[in-house]
């Protein structure tokens, strides 16, 4: 498949879990992809992965806790100056957080990777998208945005405000032909999750599916989202969690 021949995408935090499959996606559909991250090593795994199937990729090594404006500009320099598609997939996990348990510096590190990043890294590169007349915004929100999980009021707080920039930046970018839209992950197979898997028994069992999500269904939805079939939709949220958000309004 090739409907995203032709294009570049920076793909933020994928090295591991939902982003790495999101990367690995877009690869396979054809698209030039930088994978970003912290862990160099890991990053070059990634890459050789995506090589090995026959796909284009990039690593480029970048700490989301300092200047996200210059990641955003060594990207352009890693893709000679042009990037198609920007997800903002990186985020700092904070829960379980009692609210009285968090200290300023987690505080800030929490938002400068979750909030931060995201309004800087747009910032950069949705206006080049712009002047082109053409480009895509994927944010990756959480359910945590829409339910009420005990310990989890950072976390949630960066991912609620994400979702809210979405609309906003749908309505400042789309008349310039940019699409800005978001994902919100419940519970999915990643590495911490899978490690956790008890703790998330009991709402599972509530919903529709009554499973967590695998990492290729959500990258699938991100893929949706990035080609043209989904040309007029503009500032959504859509969950993909198996009806998590539909039965668990409050969880403690």
């Amino acid at each position: 498949m090739s409907r995203l021949a032709g294009r570049t995408a920076l793909v933020t935090g994928s090295t591991s879990g939902i982003g790495r499959a999101i990367a690995e996606s877009y690869a396979v559909e054809g698209a030039k992809v930088i994978v970003s991250g912290r862990r160099g090593s890991v990053g070059a795994e990634v890459v050789d992965g995506i090589r090995d199937k026959g796909g284009a990729a990039e690593f480029l090594e970048a700490d989301l806790r300092g200047d996200a404006a210059q990641v955003a500009r060594d990207a352009l320099e890693v893709a000679r100056g042009r990037i198609d598609i920007l997800v903002n997939n990186a985020a700092f996990l904070t829960y379980p957080s009692p609210t009285g348990d968090v200290d300023i510096a987690t505080f800030d590190e929490a938002m400068a990777v979750n909030v931060r990043a995201p309004f800087l890294l747009t910032g950069v590169l949705a206006p080049l998208m712009a002047a082109r007349g053409a480009g895509v915004v994927l944010n990756i929100g959480s359910v945590n945005a829409f339910t009420g999980m005990a310990g989890s009021a950072l976390y949630s707080l960066g991912k609620t405000a994400l979702h809210s920039a979405t609309q906003s930046w749908a309505a400042e970018y789309g008349r310039f032909g940019v699409r800005v839209n978001a994902l919100a992950p419940g519970p999915s197979e990643t590495d911490n999750n899978l490690a956790h898997a008890d703790n998330f028994g009991p709402i599972l069992s509530q919903t529709a599916s009554g499973r967590m999500s695998r990492l290729e269904e959500q990258a699938a939805a991100a893929v949706f989202l990035t080609v043209d079939d989904a040309a007029n939709i503009h500032g959504i949220v859509l969950p993909v969690d198996g009806g998590f958000a539909a039965v668990s309004r409050v969880w403690t």
